[in-house]
């Protein structure tokens, strides 16, 4: 891979489902400071049935994806993305680190505009524009009411995320197909508000899980969420491990997206309805 520079990057597919990119291997790290982290494996039966019916519960929380889905794009926001490498003391040993934000173009189309110049210290790894374009296609929110009817949702519990009670849901895919990926994993959702405040999963095709950075082993995903203005709940932090095989040595890798800054953009069009997903996918 070659590093080139990167001029645009298009925010397409943001909802329902992602359009498939590359393949990888995958393998896990010790998490990071900034998020507590717990999983979450399959549970065959719940503890105890939350206190409202999981239909009016799954009903709220995708009326409330909807909702954020349209008031993210009326937000401006900084973006950076950061792929380390470790080396045998456990230490980072190297970083790409690439900063964006939104824009639109003559259009009103959206797309993330490069603000700071992407610098790598990777030893191993170089990077092409291509191989960041497939974080664009990870949907920030993926289980919008459109959507619903395409998963099987299943209650798991309840658990606290950064001292919020929340219900569990288990989302698995009813079918997968090969054009498009959809979401493998659970979601944790407020139990006073009803809003989804942390997402772990992957996205599936029938041809297996999908990875987003091309040639590397990124494929389960930890997305926390922050309440931005007091009424949405936009991610601002996601992390994915993983460890490289280069000729027999094995590289723990790491990528971080953190989102900051969050501020209303003023005289930003009113969407009326959430945006339909794409259906086909990019060769």
């Amino acid at each position: 891979m070659l590093l080139r520079g990167i001029v645009l990057l298009s925010l397409a597919a943001m909802d329902g489902a992602w359009l498939p990119a590359q393949d990888a291997p995958q393998g896990p790290l010790a998490p990071p400071p900034e998020h507590h982290v717990t999983r979450v494996g399959n549970v065959a039966e719940p503890e105890a049935p939350p206190s409202l019916p999981e239909t009016e519960i799954i009903k709220h929380f995708s009326e409330k994806e909807d909702e954020y889905i349209l008031s993210r794009t009326r937000y401006t926001y900084r973006k950076t993305i950061r792929i380390q490498e470790f080396g045998p003391d456990g230490q980072p040993s190297g970083e790409f680190v690439l900063v964006t934000q939104p824009g639109r173009d003559a259009d009103g189309k959206l797309f993330e505009k490069v603000v700071e110049r992407p610098r790598s210290t990777l030893p191993h790894l170089f990077l092409r524009s291509e191989d960041i374009e497939g974080l664009q296609r990870i949907p920030a929110f993926p289980l919008t009411s459109n959507q619903l009817a395409k998963y099987d949702l299943k209650y798991l519990g309840k658990e606290q995320v950064d001292e919020i009670d929340c219900y569990i849901f288990q989302a698995k895919p009813k079918m997968v197909e090969r054009v498009r990926a959809y979401f493998d994993g659970n979601v944790w959702v407020d139990v006073k508000y009803l809003e989804v405040v942390k997402t772990y999963g992957k996205w599936v095709t029938d041809q297996g899980d999908m990875h987003p950075v091309a040639d590397l082993p990124f494929s389960l995903f930890e997305t926390y969420r922050e309440n931005v203005d007091g009424k949405y709940w936009f991610p601002n932090y996601s992390r994915s491990d993983g460890t490289l095989n280069l000729k027999g040595q094995e590289i723990p890798v790491r990528l971080v997206i953190k989102w900051t800054d969050f501020k209303p953009v003023q005289g930003a069009p009113q969407a009326a309805v959430p945006p339909a997903p794409a259906t086909t996918a990019k060769p």
